[in-house]
């Protein structure tokens, strides 16, 4: 059911602008290129109801010519390539056009091979718009992007899935020079979760491109066929957002064709309504809660945007400290610190990779425990979130780590908060002092990498940042 008409690519000259990542990729031993993409695009229609259950049908509607672009990056040495290309859909809440999560699991993607391509599938991204204005493509660079025309979110499904289609082919005419694909995986965090979920239910029915999906952050609604992400959302802004998810939920199909992983920080879980989805775990479906994590964190605004693969620990602990400045604004107190929703992005990737290449599902997480009227969390007696995958951060703490409770400017809520403990609570908690910590700090590491939620490899500098980190926690100062 995707437009008849096939996308074509041209090779953009000379490097594209990245506000958000501060390294080389050839220290990772990859190629960056950039790619036009033009064609013509089929919106969609809803037929009958759009219910709760995800089952949703569509057929085409109105087509619309099309410029777009892709980012297209891939390693250096071709007998490095895994077979596997991630799909991004990049994301434009803060009005830019931001990739969070090849931010979030780029170091397992490139240690593995794999190739990832960024597509620009919405309009914001490119022209501005939506919740805030920010560095759109446009304004970041305009003679570049001058050309670049996007008829609307309603034709972003099909933008997708042509970008999609032409990683189908063969590999002397597809956009990843020279290599040929033999899994294509969709990834979209936070609204562009929500992006997903609308394309999983309603358009991968009859576009069969993608061979598994990882939708991270969700909201509890997926957007409207139009591309809507929430209709009052445009008018009144995030706090509009979480209103009106507050009172249903849309889930995922459970027929769905292929496999889904869902990765759910405590934001997201309560914030944005993702809990009022009930997805439940299916054959293909798997919905993993992280807890003590947020929708966005140090590793997210600092940690990864330096994090080439050569940090020492000493580096990569000072990145993670927890700050309340933001390069969007301050906070009101510090924002979470814990690196959980990094490493354990890197085993849901893993996990999804073998997955949709036929191998076992991954496994089943503990949801996270709502408190009575599931507004807030069943706590422990630090104060941490009980339930959800359990991480050295929350299982041997030395500060609250939360997801929800921060107050600021614009997204600040969606950062989530961090309470160092002072002495006198970490001497009892550890007698021992640093090297007590440290000791079980190990031990709960290796229990999360046996249960699956963190992999091995990972093991040796989640240790060694852990050593180098301040004990008692100690803040950034803005």
């Amino acid at each position: 059911m995707t437009s008849s008409q096939h996308a074509v690519f041209k090779e953009m000259p000379g490097a594209a602008p990245d506000v958000m990542r501060a390294y080389d990729l050839a220290a990772l031993g990859y190629e960056e290129t950039e790619f036009s993409v033009e064609g013509t695009a089929t919106s969609y229609e809803l037929q009958g109801e759009r219910g709760a259950d995800g089952h949703w049908e569509v057929t085409p509607g109105a087509g619309a010519p099309f410029r777009t672009r892709i980012v297209v990056r891939r390693p250096i040495d071709p007998a490095r390539f895994s077979g596997t290309v991630v799909v991004e859909w990049h994301n434009v809440s803060a009005g830019i056009d931001a990739a969070p999560d090849w931010g979030f699991f780029h170091r397992h993607l490139t240690a593995r091979g794999h190739a990832w391509v960024g597509v620009s599938a919405q309009k914001v991204g490119i022209d501005g718009g939506g919740f805030v204005e920010g560095i759109h493509l446009k304004v970041l660079a305009p003679e570049r992007y001058r050309d670049l025309e996007h008829p609307g979110d309603a034709w972003s499904f099909d933008i997708f899935s042509q970008v999609g289609a032409l990683l189908r082919l063969p590999a002397d005419e597809n956009p990843l020079r020279g290599l040929a694909s033999e899994q294509i995986l969709a990834a979209g965090e936070s609204q562009s979760a929500a992006c997903l979920v609308t394309y999983v239910n309603a358009v991968d029915p009859h576009a069969l491109l993608f061979d598994g999906f990882f939708v991270h952050g969700r909201p509890g609604v997926g957007v409207s066929i139009d591309g809507v992400f929430i209709p009052s959302s445009q008018r009144e802004g995030m706090e509009a957002t979480r209103l009106a998810i507050s009172y249903k939920g849309e889930r995922i199909r459970q027929d769905v064709r292929v496999p889904v992983l869902v990765l759910q920080s405590e934001t997201d879980v309560i914030l944005l309504g993702g809990r009022l989805a009930d997805q439940p775990d299916t054959e293909r479906i798997r919905v993993w809660e992280m807890a003590g994590a947020a929708h966005a964190d140090t590793y997210t605004v600092s940690a990864g945007r330096h994090d080439d693969g050569t940090l020492s620990p000493e580096r990569m602990a000072e990145l993670l400290r927890p700050t309340t400045n933001l390069m969007i604004g301050n906070t009101e107190s510090p924002i979470n610190a814990g690196p959980q929703q990094h490493y354990v992005s890197h085993a849901a990737l893993g996990h999804l990779v073998r997955w949709a290449s036929g191998g076992d599902a991954p496994p089943s997480a503990p949801r996270l425990e709502l408190d009575a009227d599931a507004t807030g969390y069943r706590l422990d007696e630090q104060g941490n979130a009980l339930g959800g995958i359990r991480t050295p951060w929350v299982e041997v703490p030395t500060s609250v780590m939360s997801g929800l409770g921060q107050t600021g400017e614009t997204f600040a809520m969606l950062f989530g908060r961090t309470e160092p403990f002072d002495e006198a609570t970490l001497s009892a908690l550890y007698p021992g002092g640093k090297a007590a910590y440290l000791e079980q700090f190990e031990v709960a590491l290796d229990a999360t990498i046996a249960a699956g939620f963190i992999l091995g490899e990972d093991r040796a500098e989640i240790l060694a940042v852990a050593a180098s980190s301040s004990y008692p926690l100690v803040v950034l100062e803005a």
